[in-house]
């Protein structure tokens, strides 16, 4: 009893982070294996682990409503999922880093697809889009960026990642709104 939650507040935000970590993984595991599947059978897989990602978001946003020490921990999971669902981001590896907060690790992978790009191993057009989203969630986080990587995202920017940008944590309603228009377009 001395713990007052603390221990159960760890348990549940570990099992949803493990969560999380399970749908993104499906996601990134499904665009690997794309070139596998028959395109309904891509489809299909795609459209029921966002409806997956929609159901965790819903759980979410019932236990913030109801923890207040999980508030802060969880809007960055949040967020994630909100990012997968209206396709601002369309790298699972970068939703991942995101919600962990990890800008380490996605200035590793920035440093990573320099070297793929120069190599031949990623497209011009496939850099350009993760690249985007690194920088965008690097932002996002509060990470300061250099002047050539603002410049990158002004001259590259999207529609999509300029709405996820203006986003800001504490605009719940922006959130679903934005997460709503994107899974109305899947279906």
């Amino acid at each position: 009893m001395a713990s007052r939650g603390k221990s159960e507040t760890g348990k549940l935000r570990q099992n949803m982070e493990e969560q999380l970590d399970r749908l993104m993984q499906q996601l990134q595991d499904l665009e690997e294996c794309r070139e596998e599947l028959e395109e309904d059978e891509y489809e299909e897989t795609k459209k029921e682990t966002l409806e997956q990602l929609s159901e965790f978001n819903d759980s979410l946003k019932k236990i913030m409503t109801g923890d207040m020490t999980l508030v802060d921990e969880l809007s960055g999971m949040q967020l994630a999922i909100q990012a997968a669902i209206s396709q601002a981001f369309k790298t699972p590896e970068v939703i991942r880093l995101f919600a962990k907060k990890q800008p380490g690790q996605l200035r590793t992978r920035l440093a990573e697809m320099d070297r793929d790009v120069m190599v031949g191993k990623l497209s011009r057009g496939d850099y350009t889009q993760q690249k985007m989203e690194v920088l965008t969630a690097l932002r996002k986080l509060g990470e300061k960026l250099t002047s050539q990587d603002e410049t990158f995202l002004v001259e590259n920017a999207t529609a999509t990642l300029n709405q996820f940008e203006k986003v800001t944590t504490g605009s719940e309603d922006k959130i679903l709104a934005l997460a709503s228009s994107g899974v109305k377009t899947k279906a």
